[in-house]
C-alpha cells in the first residue's frame, strides 16, 4: 500500500513547519451564503458617483447608484456569481445588479481572505448554464490548517501582495490620465486651430494647417489570410484582435498578402455597436514583421511624421461617431480618408508632440509590465501557500 503524502503546502511560515499536516473540508464548512435579493439595485440609470453597483465578473463596478435603501454594508465579504463562478472580494458597501450573485460570508473563526484566495486556487469549469453554488460548488473538498492563525499569516501575505498591485495600478490610471489629458492640451479642440499648450520654439510658426488624411496617407484595405494561417509563422498577422489587446493575441501566416513596414498605421475598420476597436490602431515600429488581415486598412504616412499622425488618428471622434450604437459599423475607405486633421506645418513640431506622448507610453508600458510581473509573483505565491489535490493522493 502506498503511504499517503503529507497534506501541507510547498512553502509554510517558519512558526508552521513542524505543525500538524493540513486537514481535508468541505467549502461549505467554511463559508455561509446568502441570497442577493434584497441589495438588487432598482434602476440601471448609473451615476458617476454613489453607491458601486457589482457583478462578480470581470466588469466588477458597473457603475454608481445613488440609491439610500438596502445597502449592503457588512462587510467583507465575497459574491460570487452563480452561474460562471467568478467571485470578486469586497471590502465596502455595494448594491448587486443580478439575483445570480451569491454573497458568501466566513463561518466561525474563518479568516474570508483566506478562504477567497484559497478558491482561487479550485480549478472549476463551469459547463452548463445554472446555478452551482449550492449544487456543486459549496460540496467542494478544499484543505485548511487547522490552526486559524496560518490562515492569517498567509491571509496578510497576499494582502500585502495586492496592496503593492494597487498601489502599481493606481500609477498607471494616473500615468493613463495625464496622456489623456496631456493630448487634450498638444492637440487643438474642436473648432481650434491652435493647440492650447505649444513647445516655446513653435509659438511664431501660425497656425496649423486643416487637411484630410487622403492629403498625408496612402490606403490600402487589409487581405484575407484565413486559408495561409500558421502556428508559428514569418509573418505576424494583424487583424482586430491583435489590436483590440495591443498585440498580445496574435495568429501567424508564411504568406504576406499585403505586407506592413515600419512607419505604416494599421487601423481596425469593424466593429460591434458600442465596442472598443473601431479605429484603434497600431503603430508598426518593424520592416516585414506584420501582414494585414481583413476589415484591417493600412495608412502609409507622407509628408507627416508617421507617429504624430498615429496618435492623431487613433480612435479619434471623427470615426467613432460612425457608431450608432445599433447595428455593426464598417468605415469605407472614403470615410476613412475624408477625416478631418490638423497639423503644424513645421514637421519638427510635429515630431516633438509625437516624442512626448511616446515617452509617456514608454513609461505606461514599464508600469504594465511592473503589475504583470507582481501579478506572475501572486500565482507563484498562490502554488507555493495553498497544497493542490495533485499534490495529495486522495
Amino acid at each position: 500500500m502506498n503511504k499517503k503524502k503529507e497534506i501541507v503546502p510547498k512553502f509554510r511560515f517558519p512558526k508552521y513547519v513542524n505543525s500538524e499536516q493540513w486537514i481535508s473540508t468541505e467549502l461549505s464548512s467554511l463559508l455561509d451564503y446568502e441570497r442577493p435579493d434584497l441589495y438588487i439595485v432598482e434602476s440601471d440609470n448609473y451615476k458617476n458617483e454613489g453607491i458601486p453597483v457589482l457583478t462578480a465578473n470581470k466588469s466588477f463596478i458597473l457603475g454608481y447608484t445613488d440609491e439610500k435603501n438596502n445597502i449592503y454594508s457588512r462587510v467583507p465579504v465575497i459574491i460570487f456569481d452563480d452561474f460562471t463562478t467568478e467571485k470578486k472580494y469586497v471590502d465596502f458597501p455595494f448594491k448587486v445588479k443580478s439575483s445570480a450573485i451569491k454573497i458568501l460570508k466566513p463561518k466561525g473563526n474563518n479568516v474570508l481572505k483566506f478562504v477567497f484566495e484559497l478558491m482561487n486556487t479550485i480549478n472549476f469549469e463551469a459547463k452548463e448554464h445554472k446555478r452551482y453554488y449550492i449544487s456543486t460548488y459549496q460540496k467542494l473538498f478544499v484543505y485548511v490548517p487547522k490552526d486559524v492563525k496560518e490562515q492569517q499569516n498567509i491571509a496578510d501575505c497576499l494582502s500585502s501582495t495586492d496592496d503593492l498591485i494597487d498601489a502599481e495600478s493606481r500609477k498607471l490610471k494616473v500615468l493613463e490620465k495625464y496622456k489623456k489629458g496631456l493630448m487634450q492640451k498638444l492637440f487643438p479642440a474642436e473648432g481650434k486651430t491652435l493647440p492650447e499648450w505649444r513647445f516655446p520654439e513653435f509659438k511664431h510658426c501660425g497656425n496649423w494647417e486643416q487637411v484630410t488624411l487622403t492629403k498625408v496617407a496612402f490606403y490600402e484595405n487589409g487581405k484575407a489570410h484565413e486559408n495561409y494561417i500558421e502556428e508559428y509563422g514569418k509573418y505576424i498577422v494583424v487583424n482586430s484582435k491583435f489590436i483590440a489587446t495591443d498585440g498580445e493575441v496574435t495568429k501567424h501566416s508564411n504568406t504576406a498578402n499585403l505586407l506592413a513596414k515600419r512607419g505604416d498605421i494599421l487601423m481596425v475598420l469593424s466593429d460591434v455597436p458600442n465596442g472598443r476597436a473601431l479605429a484603434k490602431c497600431y503603430f508598426v515600429d518593424e520592416n516585414d514583421k506584420y501582414t494585414v488581415n481583413q476589415r484591417i486598412c493600412r495608412l502609409r504616412p507622407y509628408d507627416i511624421d508617421s507617429l504624430f499622425l498615429f496618435y492623431y488618428v487613433n480612435r479619434n471622434k471623427y470615426f467613432l461617431d460612425f457608431d450608432d450604437g445599433v447595428k455593426q459599423t464598417n468605415l469605407k475607405k472614403s470615410d476613412v480618408l475624408a477625416c478631418p486633421l490638423l497639423k503644424p506645418k513645421e514637421k519638427r513640431e510635429q515630431q516633438k508632440i509625437a516624442d512626448c506622448l511616446s515617452e509617456i507610453d514608454t513609461m505606461i508600458t514599464e508600469q504594465l509590465k511592473k503589475i504583470e510581473r507582481l501579478e506572475t509573483h501572486k500565482k507563484g505565491l498562490l502554488q507555493g501557500l495553498f497544497p493542490s489535490l495533485g499534490e495529495v493522493d486522495v
